[in-house]
């Protein structure tokens, strides 16, 4: 019977996740410190697959080894689509998309911080 890590970090998590997303091939990851800024979680990965089918294939794998390595059970969300999948792991929320549903939703500027000198008041 293999040991799980029950009570590993959100930062372990968060290296974890990136290290999988990788592995699969998931394109332009971002990751977003959420830790100050809301109790949704910790962090917020966001990246994207090529097809509807990697999308897919990312959120499964990625859901799938996050049971076996830390005996996790991930909410996930949209997998049926395969064009935006939203898996909630507790501490941090990993948005997989289709590059063009990304491009539309722009999930990054939400979340992003305004960069020094920026104003969203309009003269």
């Amino acid at each position: 019977m293999t040991q799980h890590p029950t009570d590993v970090s959100s930062e372990e998590l968060l290296d974890h996740i990136l290290a999988l997303l990788d592995a699969d091939k998931a394109e332009d990851i971002v990751t977003i410190d959420l830790r100050g800024k809301t109790a949704i979680g910790d962090f917020m990965v966001i990246c994207s697959g090529r097809s509807t089918r990697q999308v897919a294939s990312i959120a499964d794998k990625l859901t799938e080894r996050l049971k076996q390595d830390f005996g996790r059970i991930a909410k996930v969300e949209g997998k049926g689509q395969g064009d935006w999948v939203l898996i909630d792991t507790g501490d941090v929320i990993v948005h997989v998309f289709r590059p063009e549903v990304r491009e539309f939703y722009q999930l990054e500027k939400m979340w992003m911080p305004m960069p020094a000198g920026s104003s969203t008041a309009q003269a």
